[in-house]
């Protein structure tokens, strides 16, 4: 068993921990407190190239491996929550399908320039009556000669309002469930395509949230992602672990910053003659949150390895996911406690943590699903 990481990824955690903290820290209060995307920061900072982390460098990408990536999630996730998840939506999620089934003609179009930062990417899962729940899509893809016609209306849609193209999951057959769902790429500009509502969130500020409306939307053929019909489940399984693990990269993260911020103000804020760090309780606060914190790592990195060497680490990622999340909500909450009543003042960074944990409780899987999952899948039945 070999802890360390490589040289390589010594000096990307160094080189990216730099990057956030010289370019995107200064502008984390500005875009929590403005709830608008960020587009000047956006350009500057995905012109380094970190958007095609882990695609191949004929792409243009870096082809990172797991491990790495989320030495990636982690980094960029100590700032805004908001600007992290729209980076993040573009690298994995928004653009996997496009790079793995998309046509030369499709990539060119569509990932080399997302890869470049120049087009911005998104997935839509979620309805209003669907968001675990994948078997109750109603967003239909109806078939006709040349292509198909997608109706219907996505929610909650990380970057939905800005994206130049979505991978869109949508129903062949509502009555056949799992087995009738396929991704589709539909591009900005097609007809019977908008956004609608654009949601107004607690935390997560900075990325634009909101419906997708698709109104006899035509596609082509060859914007069906997919070597065949009803595998859209399969196809979304190949990253589904990789998501969950970065989702609880994105928790470590930012359970580091509030853990800094914590024990910074514990060392300053002087009570009844001495600073609040050296009274016993707020030491138990401390060393509690070290050990959930490191215990989290070990599990997600362990996940991460797993993926690295071709497993599918079902169970691991799951737990990784809904630990390392649990773990951040319970880091921020002690800090603010830590601070007092500063802590619920605006004035202060803990308000800003405990709105954005909340948002990292959802995505990956809900950990009341989550834990339905581990529990059938250890205990068996039905």
């Amino acid at each position: 068993m070999d802890f360390r990481l490589t040289e390589e990824q010594e000096f990307f955690q160094r080189t990216v921990a730099d990057t956030v903290d010289r370019m995107i820290m200064p502008h984390v209060e500005q875009i929590d407190e403005s709830d608008e995307f960020p587009m000047e920061l956006w350009k500057e900072f995905t012109s380094l190239g970190y958007l095609g982390l882990r695609y191949p460098e004929e792409l243009g990408g870096m082809a990172a491996d797991a491990v790495t990536s989320m030495i990636f999630y982690e980094e960029m996730s100590r700032a805004s929550i908001g600007f992290a998840q729209s980076v993040i939506m573009n690298m994995l999620m928004g653009t996997h399908l496009v790079y793995r089934w998309g046509s030369d003609e499709i990539k060119e179009r569509c990932l080399l320039p997302a890869i470049r930062g120049e087009k911005i990417s998104t997935v839509c899962f979620t309805e209003d009556q669907s968001g675990s729940d994948l078997a109750g899509t109603r967003t239909s893809a109806k078939k006709v000669d040349g292509g198909w016609v997608l109706n219907g209306t996505k929610n909650w849609i990380t970057n939905g309002p800005l994206a130049d193209f979505a991978t869109v999951l949508a129903t062949t057959d509502p009555a056949k469930g799992m087995k009738a769902l396929n991704f589709f790429l539909v591009e900005k500009g097609t007809p019977g395509f908008s956004a609608g509502q654009v949601l107004h969130k607690l935390g997560c500020r900075g990325t634009v949230t909101g419906e997708l409306v698709f109104e006899d939307v035509f596609v082509p053929d060859e914007n069906l992602l997919g070597a065949e019909e009803g595998k859209g489940v399969v196809y979304l399984g190949e990253i589904l672990n990789e998501i969950r693990c970065m989702t609880g990269a994105m928790g470590i993260g930012l359970a580091r910053t509030a853990f800094d911020d914590g024990l910074d103000y514990a060392r300053k804020r002087v009570a009844f003659g001495r600073t609040i760090g050296e009274f016993q309780l707020i030491r138990a606060k401390f060393a509690e949150m070290a050990t959930e914190m490191e215990a989290a790592r070990m599990l997600l990195y362990k996940a991460a390895w797993m993926i690295d060497q071709g497993e599918q680490p079902k169970l691991e990622a799951a737990m990784a996911k809904m630990f390392s999340v649990e773990m951040c909500c319970k880091v921020v909450d002690e800090v603010t406690r830590i601070y007092g009543a500063n802590g619920f003042a605006h004035e202060y960074g803990p308000q800003r943590y405990f709105r954005d944990a909340r948002f990292l409780l959802y995505g990956g899987g809900t950990h009341e699903i989550l834990k339905n999952f581990l529990g059938k899948e250890i205990v068996g039945g039905r």
